[in-house]
């Protein structure tokens, strides 16, 4: 299994392998179509830490047999939404790029709207202090360090998205983390990611993926053995505390 976060950032939006004469409409109702099939679901979620893993591992998590896995697999890789890296015999699947991420975020926001039908989700404590959504921090944590970098006039965050401040790229260069230049990066440096379990932003972009990187560095959090949850370390404690004044 490969444990490592994601390298390689596909172009932004999600492709559709169906032929350019699709219309908007017909492209959109094709990528639901996919991801609204339970099994194929649960392999996307199942992807959304980051990192990448076997047809047979995929199967396993969506409780699939090896033939089904493989076809909902060949769909998914086809329309662009997972992207293939073989290695030696085997073949790995992983989310083709940040955008695929943001999709399955936003849809599981939507999902987790209570109803008058539909009551609060429950969610497990672990998930909700801390995980991957991708390749950077959600839940409590990623929350809490986005409102901390706010605070401290290192990023400014819209709605839409956001940018790093001279005073932000000196803090984070003090941090461990020198943002790439512009041309270098098709992705914004500073994102915000719509948290389905806070409801409100987490960072997503350049900046979120390098926050992610460096306090696993730094040992500060660590992950799970499987799914997405991460932990905060004695030692992230005391940093998280004493570099962004955020409080266990």
């Amino acid at each position: 299994m490969l444990r490592s976060g994601p390298k390689h950032h596909a172009a932004a939006g999600v492709a559709i392998g169906y032929g350019s004469r699709m219309s908007t409409g017909a492209k959109m109702a094709a990528i639901a179509a996919l991801v609204g099939e339970s099994g194929r679901a649960r392999m996307l979620i199942a992807l959304m830490d980051g990192r990448a893993l076997t047809a047979t591992e995929l199967a396993q998590l969506a409780g699939v047999s090896a033939s089904t896995a493989s076809g909902h697999l060949g769909k998914l890789t086809q329309a662009g939404l997972l992207a293939v890296l073989p290695r030696g015999r085997h073949r790995y699947f992983r989310l083709a790029s940040p955008a695929v991420a943001r999709l399955l975020e936003g849809i599981m926001v939507v999902a987790a709207e209570p109803t008058s039908e539909r009551p609060e989700p429950r969610i497990g404590r672990l998930l909700r202090e801390a995980r991957t959504c991708y390749d950077h921090l959600a839940g409590r944590l990623g929350v809490a360090l986005a409102d901390a970098l706010v605070q401290k006039g290192a990023i400014e965050l819209g709605d839409e998205a956001g940018r790093v401040t001279e005073l932000g790229e000196s803090f984070l260069q003090s941090f461990g983390i020198s943002l790439p230049p512009k041309r270098q990066s098709r992705r914004l440096d500073c994102r915000p990611c719509l948290d389905w379990s806070e409801r409100r932003f987490h960072l997503a972009g350049v900046l979120g993926s390098a926050l992610l990187a460096r306090t696993l560095e730094l040992g500060w959090i660590i992950r799970a053995n499987e799914g997405r949850a991460v932990s905060m370390t004695p030692k992230g404690r005391r940093g998280f505390s004493d570099r962004f004044g955020l409080q266990a």
